[in-house]
């Protein structure tokens, strides 16, 4: 553990008598015992003893090692780590929302509902779609929630052997995994040497079990699939269906729509196209839509629109039931309808090309010195084979940590798994040309350093605030408790 983080260990600050709060006591009766003698513990637990300013201090000071978005460049392919305008989140926390229960009575909360019709509009004229439902909470709860859908559809035409799910060797992993969860065998499908699928190895695979295949668009190496409506047409032809995986929209909005590619399901990862919070095991929303016909199948509940006008929350028999406790989370959806408002259609639909072009300049900025396996323009994002340059040992993962030292993070890592050394990268539309130009000489700088002075490479990071962790010391022996860091200080 580097020191430097140590010290900023709440617990080594504690200090026996040390309080930072104090309780009211019960204003209802003062001789009513806050909780009973019988439910307390019979020691104290073993929590630091520190004042108020320690604790403030503490939290601030942690808080600066974290990176995000708001602190600097994210470059995470296959991520989409784009701003989140502050006033979304302004308008999330306004108390007129932040309050509202979902359990209150449909006339109570007619603002809130309009909020959900809206998006579930704006949405499917986004992507094509006849129907949207805003009751996943992530990507891939979407995921999940489409193949279901999927499945709902075949058993309510007595295709009860349509039982498999063809995935591109390209594609996501959650892919596969959400697949195999909705109880579907998995079939993989090659891919060409340009990162496209291998129609030829498609139409081998194309049997009376398919119920679906699974596809992103521009697909995970940042490149369009060309062949799309071919590939739509033999998998229908077929009996199946086409699942869109939304992970990459962004680049298609104001180019492209799935449903008009020949997409009949597809789900939408809101914090990668529409700016909303990223993760961190929430606040996540995986919108699904799908094209007419298929909206009967969508999860309970429903918000609909009646002939007067206004809103009301239903459920009906013929959906798959529910897959979340509620409608989603509210505040998520808040956000992303703000930001499309925002925009505005004039505005949304330069979203698309200007993360391409973003994409296209780094990558023609970089390709001398890093190997690029797929030529070519891309859309959103790119991928190169590490270092052109790999006489010297340095590898991606070196190249990775030696970024975090110009202030840079890491774009994504040895994914996807089609190449050796991958180093993927995707700059989104809201970053400006000099801080592309800025990662691009620190990526310049590496190479020549890798090249030049390689163990400064394999060596980093040497600035931040754990320098260098031994990556299989701490897989394997992970440190998850302050009682365990302190023991390990200690001995």
């Amino acid at each position: 553990m580097n020191r430097r983080l140590y010290d900023k260990l709440i617990f080594e600050h504690s200090r026996a008598g040390r309080h930072g709060y104090s309780l009211p006591r019960n204003s209802f009766d003062r001789h009513i015992d806050e909780l009973p003698q019988s439910c307390r513990r019979a020691e104290a637990p073993a929590l630091p003893e520190v004042d108020e300013p320690t604790v403030v201090r503490h939290y601030t000071n942690s808080s600066t090692n974290n990176f995000g978005v708001d602190t600097g460049f994210y470059p995470l392919g296959s991520c989409t780590m784009k701003y989140n305008p502050k006033i979304n989140d302004a308008l999330a926390a306004s108390r007129s929302i932040a309050t509202l229960h979902p359990m209150q009575p449909a006339d109570t909360v007619q603002g809130a509902l309009t909020i959900y019709w809206e998006l579930q509009r704006a949405l499917s004229e986004i992507g094509g779609m006849a129907e949207f439902t805003l009751n996943p909470f992530a990507g891939a709860h979407g995921e999940l929630t489409g193949l279901l859908v999927i499945k709902a559809y075949h058993l309510s035409r007595q295709n009860a052997g349509r039982d498999t799910v063809l995935v591109p060797d390209s594609a996501h992993g959650t892919n596969p995994a959400s697949a195999a969860v909705a109880g579907f065998k998995v079939v993989e499908v090659k891919s060409l040497p340009d990162g496209t699928v291998d129609v030829d190895d498609l139409r081998s695979k194309l049997n009376d079990s398919v119920a679906a295949m699974m596809m992103t668009n521009p697909n995970t190496v940042g490149m369009f699939e060309k062949n799309i409506p071919e590939i739509a047409r033999l998998v229908h032809d077929a009996g199946g269906l086409m699942y869109y995986d939304g992970a990459n929209l962004n680049p298609m909005l104001g180019v492209a729509r799935p449903g008009d590619m020949g997409f009949d399901v597809m789900h939408i990862n809101l914090h990668k196209t529409f700016s909303t919070p990223h993760g961190g095991g929430g606040p996540g929303a995986g919108p699904v839509g799908v094209r007419k016909g298929l909206e009967c199948f969508l999860p309970n509940p429903r918000v609909v629109k009646k002939t007067d006008g206004t809103f009301d929350v239903i459920c009906e028999d013929s959906s798959l039931g529910r897959i979340s406790g509620w409608l989603g989370n509210f505040t998520v959806y808040v956000r992303a309808l703000a930001y499309i408002l925002g925009l505005g259609a004039e505005n949304i639909a330069k979203v698309g090309p200007l993360a391409t072009l973003n994409a296209n300049y780094v990558l023609n900025r970089l390709k001398d010195v890093y190997e690029l396996p797929i030529p070519g323009p891309c859309k959103h994002e790119f991928v190169f084979d590490g270092l052109k340059d790999k006489s010297t040992g340095v590898t991606t993962l070196n190249v990775a940590k030696r970024l975090l030292d110009f202030g840079f993070h890491a774009p994504t890592i040895y994914f996807p798994l089609l190449f050796h050394e991958s180093l993927m990268i995707e700059p989104t539309e809201t970053e400006s040309r000099e801080t592309l130009d800025s990662f691009i000489e620190a990526m310049r700088r590496i190479a020549d350093e890798a090249t030049n002075d390689p163990e400064t490479v394999k060596n980093a990071p040497h600035d931040t605030p754990v320098s260098h962790p031994d990556d299989t010391e701490a897989a394997l022996h992970p440190v998850t408790t302050w009682q365990d860091l302190c023991a390990a200080q200690n001995s």
